[in-house]
């Protein structure tokens, strides 16, 4: 099964795209392609998000993923713009995907971390280098968009391997 995990940001939005086993669930996950859609912090909000949309499309058509993961929304006390602004990248994401018609899993952060770290608290670093030991990579992904993007993947692919799924996750 291929799941594409995306890392959602108006600066750069990170994708990752891995493959799970279908029939055994403690084999690692195969990495196929990774990277980030950067777009110009000086371009008005709405052009972003129309590149974010047009970058997407053009993505899910060429890897054609069973099913596309996301972190959940959250936010920062300190910091409630950024939570707005990935909230602008997330209904696009969100809208694009459905329109695919590709099945969506919502992620929480801390359990994204915790699949790969066995701790939610973990920092980036820390996810860098599991997610590139879990994949075999020399070196950790690159930017931390790309590393997050394939954890958020490798994260949603496990639980979709017989594991409950998520309350809420609407089926596409």
């Amino acid at each position: 099964m291929r799941v594409l995990g995306i890392d959602p940001g108006l600066q750069r939005t990170g994708y990752g795209c891995v493959t799970a086993s279908d029939s055994d669930p403690f084999a690692p996950p195969a990495l196929v392609e990774a990277g980030h859609f950067r777009f110009d912090a000086d371009s008005p909000v709405a052009h972003r998000l129309v590149e974010l949309e047009r970058d997407l499309d053009a993505l899910l058509a060429r890897l054609r993923p069973a099913c596309v993961c996301i972190e959940s929304l959250f936010s920062h006390g300190v910091h409630p713009r950024t939570a707005i602004t990935m909230g602008h990248a997330r209904g696009v994401i969100l809208l694009a995907v459905a329109r695919s018609g590709v099945e969506i899993v919502e992620v929480p952060p801390a359990r994204v971390k915790k699949a790969l770290t066995g701790n939610g608290r973990a920092t980036k670093a820390q996810v860098q280098a599991a997610v590139g030991a879990l994949l075999g990579l020399s070196v950790p992904p690159e930017p931390v968009d790309v590393s997050d993007a394939l954890a958020i993947a490798v994260s949603g692919s496990r639980r979709l391997e017989g594991t409950p799924r998520l309350e809420g996750t609407p089926r596409h």
